[in-house]
């Protein structure tokens, strides 16, 4: 189980809380999906339990154990791994050679699988090299498949569905549920998509550096004021109108 107990998070800018005094407790083998307005903190947050932020205030527990003062490598050794938004790049390393250091095992047959998780010919892509040569969807996907090839105890997605066809984001969510189906992964994903929503066992709305509201994905999107413009309508801002 992984436990935030009233953290704060400033991002690279200590004059600004971009997240504020969270408690949240998320446990394994459950779909939570994090949603709300752009620059409500979800990135910020999914970070900082990465490790990339560091916490400003309050404590982080896996498992039981104290990780706030962890650094991301000390992490992903225990089991967190994160998929950005905008993948990094890597030039000289192929396909192949960055799910066989994810998996830990050189397993030709374990690759072909993974990429096809993802949507991805495994023949046109095993060899390739991470380079400008790829989209973003595709970066995405080799990333998303990446993070797919560790055994994980909490598996972070940043919007995944960005830059990637529909019947790539439909392979995806399949993905995800078979995931859920076969591991004890705590699975959170970032996104504002209904398909992904609807895997939720949990929606998290986040606005405003806090979280809102918890509560499950058909009330969210059997609401409309939730996404309704201009602005947001959670709980906290309805308040205040």
């Amino acid at each position: 189980m992984l436990e935030l107990k009233n953290v704060s998070v400033s991002g690279l800018n200590d004059d600004i809380e971009i997240v504020n005094n969270v408690d949240l407790s998320l446990e394994e083998k459950k779909i939570y999906v994090v949603t709300g307005p752009n620059g409500g903190g979800k990135t910020s947050l999914a970070k900082a339990i990465m490790g990339i932020y560091p916490v400003s205030a309050g404590r982080m527990y896996l498992d039981g154990e104290d990780i706030t003062n962890e650094t991301i490598t000390e992490r992903a050794k225990r089991g967190i791994g994160y998929a950005f938004q905008a993948p990094p790049r890597f030039k000289g390393l192929r396909v192949r050679d960055l799910l066989s250091i994810a998996s830990g095992a050189n397993d030709e047959s374990k690759v072909f699988s993974l990429l096809a998780d993802v949507g991805l010919c495994a023949q046109d892509y095993i060899d390739r090299e991470l380079n400008a040569s790829f989209s973003g969807g595709e970066l995405k996907r080799v990333e998303i498949a990446s993070i797919l090839a560790r055994d994980l105890k909490v598996a972070l997605f940043d919007e995944p569905e960005a830059g990637i066809d529909l019947w790539s984001f439909q392979r995806l969510t399949e993905t995800f549920k078979k995931l859920n189906e076969v591991s004890n992964t705590t699975i959170v994903i970032i996104s504002h998509q209904e398909r992904i929503l609807r895997l939720a066992d949990e929606v998290i709305l986040i606005c405003g550096g806090k979280i809102t509201d918890i509560t499950g994905p058909d009330n969210i999107l059997g609401d409309i004021d939730y996404f309704a413009e201009p602005g947001c309508y959670c709980p906290n801002c309805f308040a205040r109108r």
